[in-house]
């Protein structure tokens, strides 16, 4: 279902990205604004050379089952950072449309609340990758990225290789 649900997004995120095609991009040094997928993080993102960027994600995550049917809570909060590489997209007549690669980290923290057992606590460290593609509006302080992000997660809640993550992100720019 996560699946399916980031494949429309990444259809959607595309075809939103290139039906701007009269559109001149720019380039930018910072944003922040939301990743909008699978975790929905807050983002700050900011360039430390021409190609090179570092972005940065404080996420929030809560889902209930009733507890009177004998169901559960779990939450976590999430802290991550990823190092991207970024080379333009060579289309005609649309600038500034770049794609990129990288790597980062993360740590969740995450508590589980059971009606029947003990609640339970306890951290999850994660590997990423990404790839993605990212635009920026000329004329318009918005970025706009979408980028798949597998995932391998080393203990925790959540173990091993999840290859559902990823997210099209609406960022201000400055």
């Amino acid at each position: 279902m996560v699946m399916n649900y980031l494949r429309h997004l990444s259809v959607i995120a595309t075809f939103t990205l290139f039906s701007f095609v009269q559109m001149q991009a720019q380039d930018y040094q910072s944003a922040i604004g939301l990743r909008m997928g699978s975790p929905v993080s807050v983002s700050y993102k900011t360039f430390l050379s021409e190609t090179n960027a570092l972005e940065a994600f404080v996420s929030f995550r809560s889902n209930t089952i009733s507890r009177s049917l004998g169901g559960h809570k779990w939450s976590y909060i999430g802290i991550g950072a990823a190092y991207q590489v970024h080379a333009p997209l060579e289309i005609q007549g649309l600038d500034g449309l770049y794609w990129y690669y990288g790597a980062g980290g993360s740590i969740y923290f995450w508590n589980y609340n059971d009606a029947f057992f003990d609640d339970y606590g306890n951290m999850s460290l994660g590997i990423q990758g990404y790839l993605g593609l990212d635009y920026k509006f000329d004329g318009a302080p918005i970025n706009m990225s979408v980028d798949w992000v597998p995932s391998f997660f080393i203990n925790g809640y959540i173990t091993g290789f999840g290859a559902n993550y990823g997210a099209f992100s609406v960022r201000y720019t400055f």
